[in-house]
């Protein structure tokens, strides 16, 4: 169907307000000098930062993650049992992980299980891990996993928007989620690995913060590459630059493939090195990982 002359005005319209958006923001250098310079922030900083202290702090920052399609009450139970609840203790100067991240099924079963102290409950919602779904139904999975217990939700951005540059549709359906969401954090999943361009992750991450987004995250980890860290330091360009603008502070979630101490500090060091001090806290750096908390735990001897 054919539009209008009105109809194309306020298409027009529209789409200059997000393009006056997009250009508040510093432009995106090529890609190739965003490889060398987080090349030259990890030869600088990674050793240093390579310390038993930082990987302490990082495991209070993990969001240990189960999202397979062979998940069973008693897999996740026994996942919440063996990893979180009988860590709470062991090591008084280590802080138990921030967040177990399940689908919406298994809200429940974390909230039975889970006797740690501290420790949030995360959820997918919003058509995981494709967000191509009716926006109904999105609004309604995000509420319902709220109403089991959820702390945090975790929706990805639809990707068939924002490439048909259908940012309206995009926003408004992200702010739709962000208000069922009532006292739950969001984080908004950008799927970096599929939009692979820094212009285009840098877009994303904008439009995620203007809708709400609580935390900006890399990666469902299904069906694409996962984080990169020319994605993270994009991605904390904008929420440096958008604190500015706005006075909000957004965290960063980083996650797809990172599953050693090593992949923990590298992402560490990229956030650090940009977003400074202020950003060093679980309430706004997270690392999703379904074996990271392991690994930096036989480090601690």
């Amino acid at each position: 169907m054919k539009m209008n002359e009105f109809e194309m005005e306020y298409s027009d319209l529209k789409s200059n307000r997000y393009h006056e958006t997009f250009s508040r923001f510093t432009s995106t250098p090529p890609d190739d000098d965003i490889s060398s310079i987080v090349k030259s922030i990890l030869d600088s900083n990674f050793n240093e930062n390579f310390t038993l202290d930082v990987l302490k702090w990082i495991h209070g920052c993990i969001d240990l993650t189960t999202l397979t399609s062979l998940d069973t009450k008693e897999t996740v139970w026994e996942m919440v049992d063996k990893i979180v609840n009988n860590y709470e203790g062991t090591h008084p100067d280590v802080s138990n992980i921030a967040a177990i991240c399940v689908y919406p099924l298994f809200v429940d079963t974390v909230k039975q299980a889970l006797t740690a102290q501290n420790v949030k409950i995360a959820s997918v919602a919003g058509g995981f891990p494709s967000s191509q779904t009716f926006t109904e139904i999105k609004v309604a999975e995000t509420a319902m996993a709220v109403m089991a217990g959820a702390d945090e939700i975790d929706v990805v951005m639809n990707l068939g928007y924002f490439l048909e540059e259908d940012y309206e549709m995009l926003t408004d359906e992200l702010s739709e989620v962000k208000d069922c969401c009532r006292g739950a954090k969001l984080k908004v999943i950008l799927e970096t690995g599929a939009l692979a361009l820094a212009e285009n992750i840098r877009k994303a991450s904008i439009l995620a913060a203007y809708s709400g987004a609580d935390f900006i995250k890399t990666s469902t980890g299904k069906g694409y590459p996962g984080a990169s860290p020319e994605a993270v330091y994009t991605m904390c360009k904008v929420i440096k630059e958008y604190a500015g603008i706005s006075g909000r502070k957004i965290g960063i979630k980083i996650s797809g493939g990172i599953r050693t101490a090593e992949d923990a500090v590298r992402y560490y060091t990229i956030v650090k090195e940009i977003l400074g001090e202020e950003w060093m806290n679980k309430d706004l750096f997270r690392i999703g990982a379904s074996s990271l908390a392991e690994d930096i735990e036989r480090r601690f001897g």
